[in-house]
């Protein structure tokens, strides 16, 4: 919004709440960031300004030969967007047109603003190098007093260490001193924890949590913060925040349906975007500071009066479009606003209530000041006597060359009375007087909320401080309608102990929670009490219960399944030995020794039910019988196949006339004798195993402290891993000599069935031992169950699955004629 006049004052209003940026494609110039978010507080604030200027020029007593003008920006509550706004106005780079054709609008000599602390802070560091005034009516980072750093800005609300101390006497007042502390993540929010931190241990009272809000809305952040007040024992939370980012919280507070006493800053306090119905039921009761409340005369009258021009850009313009729900261009109003068409004759009155209430002007009266502060000071810059000046050689300004720097010398100095009977002047660092409102938050007879002034802290005065509050004008989120108690930890319940808190006065205690497989047996207990071994905590850790007891049960779904699959197994080599016993004089199983085959089929029916020893409670016995029955029957079956192999190839090189001599050494006897030998061998290591060091039952309380796993412990690792690695030697061997022998003529092809059964069960056993190690509890005894049954089905299918394809579906191929490869059909 821009007004021609003589002398320029800048303005910077947050009018939108929301950023939106383009792309960059760096092949273009950027097009202008998009605001969004209508906030109806700061345009009425532009408003305002506009208004004291008008009245400024219409006042034939202040000002009477010069004319304002003010070019006044939408900051959009982004640091980018105020930034870029206030060079412009320091520099005079925009360009307008005006009556006296195209030219630069001029230098600004003061700029009202910027409301956020953040924005301030850096504008006033480049504001201050040309020593251009700052009048800001928001900003209240103590950061700003500092005269060194920000020597052109000054401010018509008190400094957030004001604020802080008035905060601190409304929780004295009520003897609250167990405290949750909630700040924006910017300069104003960081600086005021800051000093509530101090402030609030020299009182006596402690800060549960401290949490800070997300610049950009992160639902995530905003979810542990909710998280954070629902566990804490704090009822009253304090909050120091622009509105714009408390917005996503109370959204949260409502879903999440949680009710506290809050204490809002004066940047919340009296927002219209939480005295909503929604709001109603959780922030009823709301206690906040509150900028002073002013009136201004003639004020309604000109924010009805006003009305959208013509220029595309306008600021009202935009905003006109937003109040009505309406587009001035026709093809935007059937895209966006129903086919609303803006007429810039609709009725301000009815469009929305808030915008035409005066009767409770507090951030606005503080930017009436602000205007009225360098108005006053250019009065009296221009009624300087000559040879009576301040600057050098008791010269004045030149009027036709007035300078912003010079500005600043009587705005320090400046001193006046408004018409509502306050007076206006500023410290040394720039400050205003500091008086606040106290308010309570109100349910109105409509079921609106209204924040109403129940009390007033004031620290202008020479006496010091002076605190009141009006205790029978107050409202409470409570069905009883009395403050909430929230104070230091004076007890602690079961299940937690008393903790001082470091460096915090010593009535402060914090009840933390007892860890797991602890409790108390009272309350304010200072120590936890550890449960046996075998027991723990209860949900309210204040005694102790037996631990669950976890093994591989008959009952679970996991026992079932690996039962069935153990039963199946042993049954289908049943079924084979079955087969091969009723077609023992047939070819097929007369080849290669079917002695031999039927011992391979036994031991491997006893090791799919020695996989059942691992399920259920564990006993001494099966303890002790689950791994020697394990390890025997693999190594009777194994060197049931390794002599087998051994005989595939005795046969092949008896078949040449160099070794007619073989099979002499691999009869019947010899085949039994070897395999008897080598199982001898896995007897012997498990009684050594068993009688030096047993596998035993063993509650373990470590794999997992609130379970007991009832496991075997195998006693002796070394006597478990040489069963293990001798079934492994007799593994390798007969998958080494098979694999020499696949390429025997068809005739002695076994040797190819074994060479695949044997890469399986060597796979199976490598993947187990990992697996084994690095599983837990009853997961253990699954993946040696899982082991034993993949290996045994291996072995069953791969050397006998062929066998009993040509016994059952093909007994043409069951003929020695067959066998021997003489004009067999295949």
């Amino acid at each position: 919004m821009h007004q021609d006049g003589d002398v320029i004052i800048g303005g910077l209003f947050d009018v939108h709440l929301f950023t939106e940026f383009p792309e960059l494609s760096f092949n273009t110039k950027p097009a202008e960031p998009w605001c969004h978010g209508f906030d109806l507080d700061g345009f009425k604030q532009a408003q305002t300004m506009a208004f004291a200027i008008n009245e400024i020029n219409q006042n034939p007593n202040l000002l009477p030969e010069l004319s304002l003008g003010y070019s006044i920006y939408d900051n959009c509550v982004k640091l980018g967007v105020a930034f870029r706004a206030a060079t412009a106005l320091i520099s005079g780079a925009q360009k307008s047109l005006s009556s006296s054709g195209c030219s630069g609008w001029p230098p600004v000599l003061g700029i009202v603003g910027d409301s956020i602390s953040t924005h301030s802070i850096a504008i006033s560091s480049v504001a201050g190098l040309y020593r251009v005034p700052m009048v800001s009516y928001f900003a209240t980072c103590s950061c700003l007093s500092d005269r060194r750093r920000y020597p052109s800005f000054f401010r018509t609300i008190p400094s957030d260490a004001f604020q802080v101390r008035a905060m601190i006497q409304i929780l004295q007042h009520f003897r609250w001193t167990w405290v949750g502390l909630i700040y924006s993540d910017d300069d104003y929010g960081r600086h005021a924890a800051q000093s509530f931190h101090e402030d609030i241990t020299a009182y006596g009272g402690c800060v549960a949590f401290s949490e800070i809000l997300p610049k950009d809305n992160d639902i995530v952040e905003i979810r542990k913060i909710m998280q954070v007040i629902q566990t804490s024992t704090s009822q009253v939370i304090v909050v120091i925040s622009a509105a714009s980012y408390l917005v996503p919280l109370m959204d949260e507070v409502v879903r999440q349906n949680v009710t506290r006493q809050w204490i809002a800053s004066e940047a919340w306090s009296s927002s219209t975007l939480f005295l909503i119905p929604r709001l109603l039921p959780f922030l009823r009761g709301t206690l906040g500071i509150g900028i002073r409340r002013g009136e201004i005369e003639g004020l309604k009258k000109f924010l009805l009066s006003v009305r959208p021009d013509n220029s595309p850009n306008s600021l009202v313009r935009k905003v006109w479009q937003e109040m009505f729900g309406c587009r001035f261009e026709p093809q935007e109003a059937l895209a966006v606003a129903e086919g609303r068409i803006c007429t810039g004759q609709e009725d301000l009155s009815k469009a929305d209530l808030a915008y035409s209430d005066v009767s409770d002007l507090r951030p606005s009266y503080n930017v009436y000041k602000a205007v009225y502060a360098l108005a006053h000071s250019l009065h009296n810059l221009m009624s300087c006597v000559p040879d009576q000046g301040p600057f050098k050689g008791n010269s004045c300004a030149s009027l036709h060359d007035i300078q912003p720097w010079q500005l600043i010398h009587y705005l320090q100095r400046v001193k006046f009375t408004t018409g509502f009977g306050d007076q206006v002047s500023f410290d040394e660092t720039g400050e205003a007087l500091a008086i606040y409102d106290i308010f309570n938050w109100h349910k109105m007879p409509d079921g609106t909320m209204r924040a109403q002034t129940v009390g007033v802290v004031d620290e202008s005065q020479p006496t010091g401080q002076v605190f009141y509050l009006e205790e029978d004008k107050l409202s409470w989120n409570s069905e009883l309608n009395k403050p909430p108690r929230s104070v230091c930890s004076e007890s602690c319940p079961f299940g937690t102990r008393k903790a001082r808190l470091k460096g915090l006065p010593a009535c402060c205690f914090d009840c933390l929670p007892c860890a797991d497989g602890e409790i108390t047996n009272m309350t304010d207990a200072i120590e936890c009490l550890k449960c046996p071994v075998e027991f723990w905590s209860s949900l309210e850790r204040d005694h102790c219960v037996p631990k669950e007891i976890e093994f591989l049960s008959y009952e679970e779904t996991l026992g079932i399944l690996l039962t069935s699959v153990s039963l199946f197994g042993a049954c289908a080599s049943a079924m084979v030995i079955a087969i091969f016993f009723y077609h023992r004089h047939t070819p097929v199983v007369r080849a290669n020794n079917s002695e031999l085959s039927f011992l391979i089929l036994l031991s491997l029916k006893l090791c799919f039910l020695c996989a059942l020893l691992f399920i259920g409670q564990p006993r001494m016995w099966t303890c002790q019988l689950r791994h020697a029955a394990f390890g025997m029957s693999f190594v009777l079956c194994v060197s049931s196949i390794l002599v087998k192999t051994m005989v595939v190839i005795a046969v092949f090189k008896a078949s040449r006339p160099e070794g007619k001599g073989a099979l002499k050494w691999f009869g019947a006897a010899q085949q039994r004798g070897t395999v008897l030998i080598l199982t001898a061998l896995q007897v012997v290591i498990c009684v050594i195993w068993l009688s030096t060091a047993s596998p035993a039952p063993y509650r373990n309380t470590h794999y997992q402290s609130s379970k007991i796993v009832f496991e075997c412990a195998v006693g002796s690792v070394a006597g478990f891993a040489t069963l293990l690695g001798y079934i492994g030697i007799l593994a390798a061997i007969s998958f080494l000599l098979a694999f020499l022998a696949r390429n025997l003529p068809d005739t002695f092809n076994e040797a190819k069935y074994i060479t695949f059964s044997m890469l399986i069960f060597c796979a199976v056993w490598i993947a187990f031992i990992p697996a084994y190690i690095s599983s837990p509890g009853k997961y253990a005894d699954v993946v040696e169950i899982f082991a034993i049954l993949a290996s045994s089905f291996g072995l069953l299918i791969a050397i006998f699955a062929p066998k009993c394809y040509i016994i059952l579906l093909h007994p043409e191929r069951n003929t020695k004629k067959a066998l021997m490869g003489r004009g067999t059909p295949k």
